[in-house]
């Protein structure tokens, strides 16, 4: 077992990541085990520079600000397991600020009257129709992840007072509040729809089905939004977690307390919610910009 095993391991025994998640680890780590060996180096004698001249490869190649910021959050923790471990001295992190290195780009977010449209694109007339409709309205209601979404399961769900429980990063459960027309939605799709997308094949306890009764997938969903959007004129470039996005800025537009938002979301740290105050910043700003006589 190399050491990347290990600190995978400890990850998932630890914080109870996904598979996905632990695959993602190892791929953001592999390229920068193999700069190590080209700089003649173990893990044991790693240091700062090792580290500085990765990212500095990185960069070269043009790579996105959530893309640099993924791998040096990897690097930051598979350091930190080293030092912890005794396999390293020192944290050979802790002296470089990645956030200052990766450009921030603010999360794209749509308007009330265009996530208004895209609400209403799917339609009831069919029962895909009826399910995207409540898997939009619930994820914008409650600003789920697009995972959380298409994996939440029956029990989760509360729709006599209005809840969802989803599991987040670490499995972690959060309750989050539904809005009463996505639980008008999820009723209806619940007592109309789900019964025929099962059919006479055996019961599953997931709550959004396929047209073959099986989980829907992360991808099947994303499809979804690139057509509804299509239909309801919004830029086709906006994902489910455009959703997400929305959901919190809205809110905070709205006057919620940044730490409700942050519990919301199940973000660990209220630094990546914070992200959400310079876009309702930027869009006071656009307002002012034109709409006040002395901008």
């Amino acid at each position: 077992m190399t050491i990347v095993d290990e600190f995978l391991l400890n990850l998932e025994s630890e914080r109870g990541l996904s598979q996905r998640t632990l695959d993602a680890y190892r791929s953001d780590l592999n390229p920068f085990l193999d700069h190590i060996r080209l700089r003649a180096k173990t893990v044991e004698k790693l240091d700062s520079s090792d580290v500085a001249s990765f990212f500095i490869k990185l960069k070269r190649r043009n790579l996105t600000g959530a893309t640099l910021a993924r791998k040096g959050a990897a690097i930051r923790a598979f350091s930190g397991y080293l030092c912890r471990e005794g396999v390293t001295s020192v944290d050979c992190t802790s002296a470089i600020d990645f956030e200052s290195t990766v450009p921030q780009r603010l999360p794209k977010v749509l308007t009330p009257d265009q996530i208004e449209r895209l609400l209403k694109a799917p339609g009831c007339s069919s029962h895909i129709g009826v399910r995207d409709s409540a898997m939009i309205e619930l994820m914008y209601s409650s600003g789920l992840r697009v995972s959380e979404l298409v994996e939440l399961q029956m029990g989760q769900l509360d729709l006599v007072d209005g809840y969802v429980r989803p599991f987040g990063k670490g499995r972690k459960e959060r309750v989050v509040p539904v809005s009463k027309k996505a639980c008008e939605l999820l009723n209806d799709y619940l007592a109309h729809v789900r019964p025929s997308l099962i059919g006479g094949r055996p019961s599953n306890s997931y709550v959004f089905l396929s047209t073959t009764g099986h989980l829907l997938s992360r991808q099947d969903f994303w499809l979804a939004i690139k057509k509804y959007a299509v239909t309801a004129g919004v830029s086709t470039s906006i994902t489910p977690h455009t959703l997400r996005h929305s959901f919190a800025t809205h809110l905070l537009s709205g006057g919620a307390d940044l730490r409700v938002i942050q519990e919301m979301l199940g973000h660990v740290s209220v630094t990546t919610t914070q992200r959400y105050t310079k876009v309702d910043s930027g869009r006071l700003r656009d307002l002012y910009d034109k709409l006040h006589p002395r901008a």
